[in-house]
């Protein structure tokens, strides 16, 4: 049984990588409805960490609004469930204690969530951090290669060259293809490891080599779960991200109880 650690551990040391076990569409289904049941049993958590994501997202649009660049709303918007996992950990948490008959005590798990800046997990971070700036990146450079002699000073007129121009398609087309690639890698890189590191001592390449291999065994399975959940968060940020405070916690819990099964 994993130890639910407030504190900084030492460095882990050298272990074999976890086994990990394929899943199934009816696996999934009932993760799914874990983690439904996780968010009725405790809403006020989901709503807290849900909310704070979305926090962060209208903060982050207002200033791209500000800054007089309201055409990066929509490759934000795109990258933003990259940064989902790691926004998930405090309900990992939550559904951890649920599943093992524990208190939900706000202290408790709060502080489980500040101690992983000082443990393997808050690698992940700056994982997930770079590959959003790459994406970011890249997205600049495409409007540069793709739209560079074409002007737009608002949101309209972004959308009026995007969607009305031959330029605009293929920049779309690109830009696309170039995101579902690097989401593909990151989803690869974590949907296992960020549950694993907040539950067992384990260093973050081997996380990461589990999270894949978890992929690997279960490809269709895990694919679908991917798309699932990119256009579940992107839906819910349609709403000025609103439909996060219940969209991300459902699906944080659910992940949760993915990786239980998943990994052994």
């Amino acid at each position: 049984m994993s130890q639910f650690q407030d504190e900084a551990p030492e460095a882990p040391a050298s272990a074999p990588l976890p086994d990990v076990s394929a899943i199934t569409f009816a696996q999934l289904w009932t993760c799914l409805w874990l983690g439904v049941s996780d968010f009725t049993r405790a809403p006020l958590f989901g709503l807290f960490f849900g909310g704070v994501f979305a926090l962060i997202g209208i903060v982050i649009v207002l200033a791209l609004t500000a800054w007089d660049a309201p055409w990066m709303i929509y490759p934000f918007a795109i990258g933003f469930p990259l940064v989902g996992p790691f926004a998930a950990v405090g309900l990992y948490d939550v559904s951890r204690r649920l599943e093992a008959g524990k208190p939900l005590i706000w202290s408790e798990i709060l502080s489980v969530v500040w101690a992983q800046r000082r443990r393997e997990l808050s690698w992940m971070a700056f994982v997930i951090l770079f590959v959003l700036w790459i994406w970011m990146y890249q997205v600049r450079l495409l409007i540069a290669l793709f739209l560079g002699r074409l002007s737009f000073a608002s949101w309209d007129a972004f959308f009026k060259v995007v969607f009305t121009t031959t330029d605009g398609w293929i920049f779309l087309a690109v830009g696309h293809g170039v995101g579902a690639a690097l989401a593909l890698i990151l989803f690869s890189l974590t949907v296992a490891s960020m549950p694993l590191l907040l539950d067992r001592e384990l260093d973050t390449v081997s996380a990461m080599i589990t999270s894949v291999r978890v992929v690997l065994a279960s490809p269709v399975v895990m694919l679908a779960w991917g798309v699932f959940v990119t256009l579940a968060v992107l839906a819910a940020c349609i709403p000025m991200f609103l439909g996060l405070l219940v969209v991300l916690p459902v699906l944080g819990h659910a992940t949760w109880h993915l990786y239980r099964r998943a990994v052994r």
